[in-house]
């Protein structure tokens, strides 16, 4: 099931969406204001972020550049909500690194498509990285993590990598591991900023090339 995070300071609007969500079969989180939305966005992980412009506080675009500067919250796709309409805007949102921008009131159905443009593309990103492993024939030896460390890492956030080229979320990685979620995702996180990379599965296809010898052509007679 997809989740949805809503960041939405306007009550009426927000239970609105929140319950036109749900009735479309998505699991539902939601925040009142942009420090609490930029909170659950970093522990929940939403699949997709709507998020209003005009909010005290810490305002949409705020909350945009606090994501897009996290490692672990850089990718998910964020749609802006917002009853500004005007070009410069929009245009201003996108510069920030938003996916898309509707303006209120907004249609179900134009919600919803916009949810499943961004959802489409996710996934069209993750098959890419699985044929990218696929087409060089990669078969990766699990068996350890030291190779990890020649990517610069220390020796636990080799371990910690290990387990993310092996598809385990973090609270599996710490109970291999014994250590606490939060440590793990301390971890998690030094290890994409010291890859430079932008997500899980970046990383994880940097493991999976590292530990990997390619596959040859058998020889004649071999």
């Amino acid at each position: 099931m997809n989740k949805i995070l809503i960041i939405e300071d306007n009550d009426h609007m927000r239970e609105n969406l929140a319950l036109m969500l749900e009735m479309e079969g998505f699991a539902v989180l939601w925040a009142e204001d942009g420090h609490r939305g930029v909170e659950l966005a970093r522990t929940r992980a939403p699949d997709v972020i709507l998020c209003d412009v005009m909010m005290p506080g810490l305002d949409g675009y705020g909350v945009l550049q606090a994501l897009r500067a996290d490692p672990a919250t850089a990718t998910i796709p964020l749609i802006f909500l917002t009853a500004k309409g005007e070009k410069v805007d929009q245009r201003a949102g996108m510069n920030l690194g938003a996916d898309d921008y509707l303006v209120k009131p907004v249609a179900k159905a134009e919600v919803l498509a916009s949810i499943t443009a961004r959802l489409q593309r996710q996934q069209q990103h993750e098959h890419w990285t699985q044929l990218r492993v696929s087409e060089v024939k990669l078969v990766p030896n699990f068996s350890s993590s030291t190779p990890l460390e020649t990517l610069g890492l220390s020796p636990r956030e080799a371990q910690v990598l290990l387990w993310i080229a092996q598809g385990k979320t973090n609270e599996e990685i710490g109970i291999i591991l014994g250590a606490a979620r939060n440590t793990i995702k301390k971890h998690v996180l030094h290890v994409l900023e010291k890859l430079g990379v932008e997500s899980r599965n970046a990383a994880a296809i940097c493991a999976i090339e590292c530990l990997s010898a390619p596959k040859t052509p058998k020889q004649p007679g071999a």
